[in-house]
């Protein structure tokens, strides 16, 4: 491996679904970077060259040994054991200083529990992996980042997670990520509302003057703004990033500002983590319809990011 390039660990992702195929495709045009692929034996023997760890086998009648070692009793187990165990490879990678960013393809959630990963999903779980550090997960395009505070749980529980602590540390998170990766000296933070016209004065809930606004004031971010218009000021270059309260409310803003172009990243891990912004697509694996667009955007964002990341490389 060369000293000067950064190094990227890149997971397949499920073998159902379209990671391999999108990988394929984006690496046709191989990035300024030294790489290892790490997924099914049978599916990373074909991608272009870089390391390669096998972590099983997808063929007709192979198996894959999981966290138990033990076979998988379904088809979709097994391609979350593969999946799983590719994730993990990536970290360590990451963890022992071997790469220097790592690029994940989708995996299927539920594939994972059957597997016996009982994440919801990467962000949570390379969070663990990494000494339960404190991250947040970031959906980033070319003039929209959005960054939630809470991620993959019902909407019903929102507003009991929503807490003055929990956007503070997703602030500062966002904050530190923002200084370090994106090289922006002094990060000017957007705060999403939960409630209609961001609360109106308290007819249409309460937790923008009991939560946001206390977060905002010790961020020194700005808001909470309605979210039909915050996203809309961000595009227009007035925020650096926006704190979203809640998943869709977040990734339905990038995905109409960017769709198919955004790239999930996690801030706080000790090293950089990026991913397309789709998922594994099961129903169109195969056919040649997949887009490899946003993987090739998370590749070329983790060879950006790491190589700003990490300044001792000459």
């Amino acid at each position: 491996m060369s000293p000067s390039r950064p190094r990227l660990a890149i997971t397949l992702g499920d073998p159902r679904g379209i990671g391999p195929e999108v990988t394929r495709a984006a690496l046709t045009t191989p990035p300024d970077a030294d790489l290892v692929l790490i997924g099914a034996e049978d599916q990373i023997a074909d991608l272009p060259a870089g390391r390669r760890i096998p972590v099983g086998r997808w063929g007709e009648g192979s198996g894959a040994e999981g966290p138990s070692g033990s076979p998988g009793p379904s088809r979709a187990a097994r391609a979350g054991r593969i999946a799983g165990l590719g994730v993990e490879t990536a970290a360590r990678l990451a963890l022992q200083g071997e790469v220097d960013a790592i690029v994940t393809a989708p995996a299927h959630k539920h594939a994972l529990h059957l597997a016996g990963f009982p994440w919801p999903g990467h962000t949570e779980w390379l969070a663990h992996l990494a000494g339960d550090v404190d991250v947040a997960m970031m959906l980033a395009a070319e003039r929209l980042r959005v960054v939630l505070v809470t991620t993959h749980v019902p909407l019903r529980s929102v507003p009991s997670l929503l807490t003055v602590d929990r956007v503070v540390r997703t602030g500062r998170v966002t904050i530190e990520g923002l200084r370090q990766w994106w090289g922006i000296a002094a990060p000017r933070l957007g705060v999403c509302a939960l409630n209609p016209h961001a609360g109106e004065s308290g007819l249409f809930g309460d937790e923008e003057d009991r939560v946001l606004r206390p977060a905002v004031a010790e961020l020194g971010a700005s808001g909470p703004w309605p979210a039909d218009t915050v996203f809309v000021r961000a595009l227009k270059g007035e925020f650096d990033a926006v704190l979203a309260p809640y998943h869709d409310v977040g990734m339905t803003a990038i995905k109409v500002a960017a769709f198919g172009r955004g790239v999930n990243v996690t801030l706080g891990l000790p090293f950089v983590r990026t991913s397309p912004d789709h998922g594994t697509a099961l129903d169109i694996a195969g056919t040649g319809q997949a887009d490899a667009t946003s993987m090739r955007q998370a590749i070329e964002l983790a060879v950006e990011l790491a190589g700003r990341a990490n300044p001792r490389r000459e």
